[in-house]
């Protein structure tokens, strides 16, 4: 069974190097929704697959991460990069180029990280990070698989690359989240949310 969970972000960026000429030019920004799918075939306690309200912890958290910043690549110019970080206090610097196709695989490297790192204790059983939908506009979607996430070919994205500002990391319950998961620290889910 796979089940979805719907989350939004407001982000800007640039897109280097894409054949649309606004792109890759112009600070632009869109109004992304991003969907977690989940797979198990196991039921928990409450026969669900993984409950909707234990991804508003941490899970959400990540996402919401990208919401009213801007996404900058690390490969830019620094002074573009400087710029970005000197005029926006909420920003992520991704070891990639800020394209849907990217987020999704981002963002599927940052959540199947927290799901191996995350121990359960409602009854999910074998819960599987399926994929990651992005879509940056009403007609345009990127998803990413396993495969994608970890491609190589599509340029390899380490924990470690990803980095938050000060803002973004502020706005967490756990401020710390993100070095803990790139630590490989335990995350136990609650009982009850």
């Amino acid at each position: 069974m796979i089940i979805r969970k719907l989350f939004k972000f407001e982000n800007a960026h640039i897109v280097r190097g894409c054949s649309t000429i606004k792109c890759r030019s112009s600070l632009h920004g869109h109004s992304y929704r991003v969907e977690l799918l989940f797979e198990s075939n196991f039921l928990d306690n409450g026969q669900m697959v993984y409950d909707f309200g234990l991804m508003k912890q941490n899970m959400k958290a990540l996402i919401e991460s990208f919401d009213h910043s801007i996404a900058v690549w690390s490969g830019d110019t620094q002074e573009y990069k400087d710029d970005m970080k000197k005029h926006s206090t909420r920003w992520v610097e991704l070891p990639v180029s800020p394209s849907c196709e990217q987020f999704s695989r981002v963002i599927f490297v940052m959540i199947d990280r927290l799901l191996q790192l995350t121990s359960c204790v409602n009854g999910e059983k074998e819960v599987k990070l399926n994929s990651i939908i992005v879509h940056e506009t009403q007609t345009g979607y990127a998803q990413a698989f396993n495969q994608d996430a970890y491609s190589k070919e599509m340029g390899y994205i380490q924990l470690e690359d990803i980095i938050f500002s000060d803002e973004v990391k502020n706005d967490w319950v756990d401020s710390k989240l993100w070095e803990k998961i790139k630590k490989g620290e335990s995350f136990l889910n609650p009982k009850e949310v």
